[in-house]
């Protein structure tokens, strides 16, 4: 039936290892033993993918051969290796079909043809010199024959690092073709997978004959196998696999050749989208191209098999690409027979970006108007924004901690407090965008303005908080910015509400598409890859959601802040009042805002004093849950349970206490413990205030008065998308100053830079213009 079966001589000892061996990637060594799951039918969404038992990664010449063409990619195939051993060991059941016979086996022949040739050269001439040797063009079968052996030697010398163990099959049409055949074929197989043991399949190219002509691709149950592709598919298909990811030496499937202009990566391609697509040439190895891996990944996925197709040769994302297709991520081009009702996020993004144009281009009154209607229709819709609050709010019941709850409610308080914010900045922002900064008299009819402009498309990404998307959509209209926003699906009826009345405001001046909702399947991760769609990505929720955001939007600039550690530092001469209200406040006000005060430092000299017992009898009350600091506990007998960390961010009614010698003290504990978001100091000292406002590096810094002002709404800017720590751009509380940017205009009158030059005949002005207050280009 096939030419050659090898097992490695020695077998496992047990039908499922769960050892990953010296290497693991990332958190998939911890990852779930899978059940097989019923065939049949593909999975429709990339979330899916993890719930894939049987695996076929599908190896093309461009992703196993070197550069040159002569001999194995080493470093890349053991990458490969790596994580097809990790899913194995994870119980999936994994196998490979691989191209690289042929190069293996030329740089074999080539390497034997030059000995030899030197050696006869040598005998005849008698002497060490030798004359250039040439290499005859080496037939593809024989160069098959000779590197079969050699690269099943180096798979099983590989795998046997991960205490996996491999076996070869060599296969022809043939094999397919003749029912017996297939069924030994087929049952070997599973006997194999059975075993714990990967197959490793390939065309037995060294007398394989040419494919049956117009037989290719005519039904499910029948395909030509004349290259590695089709026979991936087929074999896909014999064995029920629940996924096939076929590497090649491009990011996956493009609506034109990669490379032209305007060519588009299609994240997810759906059967009857062939015609949209314009294929170029094959790659520089193997003897298939991106239409004949169309065609059959479109075969596999109609027998039940889902495909997807990724770059395997890129060095930033050959170590993970095969898990990360397998954890859902957006890699490559996914193919679904389910095709979504709502648009993709990439042409949702599309849309936001053109109706975003047009909303910049409003009279700043009538970008106004629909901020008003907006805020109208909060208080006319409150019924209904707070019957879909009150669904978020029970299947979040148990099954959120109370912080996120707490910023998941929402009340008729908040949807007025909100309604008047947005109010103060429809009146606000009326010059805004094209606001002139600067004008400049570079020469004489030359001038130059520096004007405000909308920075272009924002993702914001919010956990919880529902409130959130009016304010960022009123901010945005404001700028003339596009959004997309993206929120938790905690507060899933809720955003869609406010949405909803989000675009019935934007369709007073027809530009409802430039905000938009994504609701789709999108990992955050996925969304933080489109650098060519978005420009600026505004976190909102637990640090944990904003460093990951940090840490994957390597190519969008992040405006937010990881932490809210903020302190309120009592100083020895600080009133009893004052402190006391200030602290009740910073803590109690509103515990999972960001602005609330997780330390509290207090001056050496106050313990034992009744300023000190007022406040520790004032937090009790309140029901905090205190946490001593190191030099806190050491004063007392009995103490609270000691800090884990003192730069914790509880959210809830927990708070830490710390404390310090002096004001200078308390300045070095923010800067070596805080987050750099809000700190405050209770003091009568007005010299002491004033340093203490001087030198602590914070976005905000008060002095008798509580951290919760730290806020977009308080500080009048009317709205905020977030409290920004970073040193550049903005800080602090963001509003509608940080959502724009700048561009220079230019107005000559043919004006060239050689005019200016010595032999020229102008010069330099460079003189200031006054610019009217509020002028808008």
């Amino acid at each position: 039936m096939f030419a050659r079966l090898a097992l490695c001589s020695r077998l496992p000892s047990r039908i499922r290892q769960t050892n990953v061996g010296p290497v693991s990637i990332r958190e998939f060594s911890q990852a779930k033993f899978l059940l097989p799951r019923s065939h049949g039918k593909s999975f429709a969404h990339r979330s899916e993918l993890k719930q894939a038992k049987r695996i076929v990664v599908k190896l093309g010449s461009a992703v196993v051969t070197r550069g040159d063409e002569c001999g194995l990619a080493l470093g890349r195939l053991a990458s490969i290796v790596e994580q097809v051993a990790v899913l194995q060991n994870q119980g999936r059941e994994m196998m490979i079909v691989t191209s690289g016979a042929v190069a293996f086996g030329k740089q074999r022949l080539r390497h034997e043809i030059l000995l030899s040739q030197s050696v006869r050269q040598a005998l005849h001439s008698g002497q060490n010199q030798l004359k250039d040797i040439s290499v005859p063009v080496l037939e593809a079968r024989a160069c098959a024959a000779a590197g079969q052996s050699g690269l099943m030697a180096l798979y099983e010398a590989m795998f046997t690092q991960y205490s996996i163990c491999t076996a070869q099959i060599l296969v022809t049409n043939l094999d397919f073709h003749d029912e017996q055949k297939r069924r030994n074929l087929n049952s070997t197989l599973h006997e194999l997978l059975r075993m714990n043991i990967v197959p490793i399949i390939n065309t037995n190219d060294a007398v394989v004959p040419p494919p049956v002509p117009n037989s290719d691709l005519q039904g499910v149950n029948v395909i030509s196998i004349k290259d590695n592709d089709s026979l991936a598919a087929r074999l896909a298909v014999e064995m029920k696999a629940d996924l096939l990811i076929a590497l090649s030496d491009v990011q996956g499937l493009y609506d034109s050749p990669p490379g032209t202009d305007d060519a588009k990566l299609i994240d997810i391609f759906y059967p009857g989208d062939q015609q949209s697509i314009t294929y170029g040439t094959k790659s520089r190895v193997g003897i298939g191209g991106m239409e004949a891996k169309v065609k059959a990944a479109l075969w596999a996925l109609q027998g039940g098999t889902s495909v997807v197709i990724a770059n395997g040769t890129d060095p930033k994302v050959t170590g993970h690409v095969i898990t990360d297709i397998v954890e859902g991520k957006k890699v490559g081009t996914f193919f679904s027979e389910v095709k979504p009702a709502g648009p993709t996020v990439e042409q949702q993004t599309e849309m936001a970006r053109h109706a975003g144009r047009a909303l910049a281009s409003l009279l700043p009154e009538q970008r106004g108007e629909i901020i008003c209607c907006l805020a109208e229709l909060l208080i006319e819709k409150k019924d209904e924004i707070l019957s879909a609050n009150r669904k978020d709010m029970e299947l979040a019941t148990g099954r959120l901690s109370q912080p996120l709850i707490n910023r998941l409610s929402l009340s008729t308080a908040k949807l007025n407090s909100l309604a008047i914010g947005l109010r103060q900045l429809a009146v606000s922002s009326g010059n805004s965008v094209g606001r002139v900064l600067r004008r400049t008299r570079v020469a004489n009819n030359l001038e130059l303005e520096q004007i405000t402009v909308p920075i272009g498309v924002l993702l914001v990404i919010f956990e919880s908080r529902p409130d959130c998307l009016p304010q960022v959509s009123a901010l945005a209209i404001a700028s003339g910015n596009a959004l997309l926003l993206k929120g938790g699906k905690e507060a899933s009826n809720t955003n869609r509400i406010l949405h909803q009345l989000t675009q019935e405001a934007l369709s007073i001046h027809g530009v409802a598409d430039a905000i938009q909702l994504v609701s789709t399947r999108e990992e955050v991760e996925d969304l933080c890859k489109l650098d060519k769609m978005i420009d600026l990505i505004i976190p909102r929720g637990s640090s944990e959601l904003v460093r990951d955001i940090q840490r994957a939007a390597k190519s969008i600039p992040v405006l937010g802040h990881s932490e809210g550690v903020c302190h309120v530092y009592v100083d020895s001469e600080a009133t009893m009042d004052k402190a006391i209200d200030v602290v009740r406040d910073s803590k109690c006000d509103y515990p999972a805002a960001c602005n609330a005060m997780e330390t509290l430092l207090i001056h050496r000299d106050l313990l034992r004093t009744p300023l000190f017992d007022q406040i520790i009898d004032m937090l009790r009350t309140e029901e905090v849950k205190i946490h001593a600091g190191p030099r806190f506990a050491s004063y007392l007998t009995f103490s609270p349970s000691e800090v884990k960390s003192l730069r914790t961010e509880y959210g809830n009614l927990e708070c830490c206490i710390e404390v310090v010698d002096s004001m200078q003290d308390a300045v070095d504990h923010i800067h070596k413990y805080g987050s750099s978001h809000t700190d405050v100091i209770v003091t009568e000292n007005e010299e002491t205030a004033e340093q203490f406002l001087q030198q602590v590096d914070s976005a905000c810094v008060f002095w008798n008065s509580s951290s919760r002002f730290a806020d977009g709404y308080r500080f009048g800017l009317g709205a905020e998308v977030g409290i920004s720590t970073a040193r550049i751009h903005a800080r602090g509380p963001v509003g509608l100053e940080g959502l724009l940017t700048t561009k220079w205009v230019l107005r000559g009158e043919g004006h060239t830079v050689a005019d200016f030059s010595e032999q020229g005949s102008m010069k330099y002005l460079h003189e200031s213009i006054p610019v009217p207050q509020g002028h808008i280009n």
